[in-house]
């Protein structure tokens, strides 16, 4: 039961993604960008003050480090499904290319799923029971969503990042930004791997697309800019 409000959550926001990609597909492509983009654009500025500061004024944030690194997580974290949904991830498919047309198909479908199941491990290994692993000693952390609701029940903080002291005083919040705060994408990031990797599956079963990875963008690059050196 201690994990049924998180992963209820996941499936909400899931659906939620679904139905609006349905609806405004072009918007929420150019959110997903707009999103990782601003995750890189706040890396850069923090990392930028900080050495300013560091340098130039001997001061500086003592979280700055901690911060990028969470925010940078965050970025890979989200980045991962957004790959799959435009496969631009890199991969070899020099060996599934030269297959029957029949055999690349169900190798492109199994390529496909077993991003799925490694997405859904991670997410939540509790499944696991049913093939006879114990994870009995361990259930509170049975993947992802066990992990991050365990951080949430404890409330454990991080080790340089604070709240500001006017926000302590004003809503009456501990020290250390709480863990479970930044571990927030790690569930979030992977139910969204298994939806994209999902719906790949799907698109390749109905033949709307051959792979979930870029295998031959350089090829491609080459043959769309073939003439531009002519114009």
């Amino acid at each position: 039961m201690a994990l049924l409000w998180p992963s209820l959550a996941l499936i909400v926001l899931v659906a939620l993604l679904f139905f609006a990609e349905r609806r405004f597909p072009v918007a929420v492509s150019r959110m997903e960008e707009n999103f990782i983009a601003s995750l890189l654009a706040i890396i850069t500025l923090v990392s930028f003050v900080q050495v300013i500061a560091r340098y130039g004024f001997n001061s500086g944030w003592g979280g700055a480090l901690e911060f990028t690194r969470i925010v940078f997580a965050w970025m890979i974290l989200f980045g991962m499904s957004y790959g799959v949904k435009n496969g631009v991830h890199l991969g070899v498919d020099a060996f599934v290319k030269l297959l029957p047309s029949r055999l690349f198909r169900i190798a492109a479908l199994f390529g496909a799923f077993a991003t799925f199941a490694y997405a859904f491990l991670l997410l939540y290994a509790g499944w696991l029971a049913w093939v006879g692993v114990d994870i009995s000693s361990n259930w509170r952390q049975s993947g992802a969503i066990g992990y991050w609701t365990f951080m949430f029940d404890r409330g454990t903080g991080l080790d340089d990042l604070r709240y500001p002291v006017w926000m302590q005083d004003t809503f009456g919040l501990q020290e250390r930004v709480q863990r479970w705060v930044a571990y927030l994408m790690l569930p979030i990031g992977l139910a969204l791997l298994a939806f994209r990797s999902a719906q790949g599956f799907m698109q390749i079963w109905r033949g709307e697309r051959e792979l979930l990875i870029a295998g031959h963008e350089a090829e491609d690059l080459v043959a769309e800019n073939r003439d531009a050196l002519k114009e």
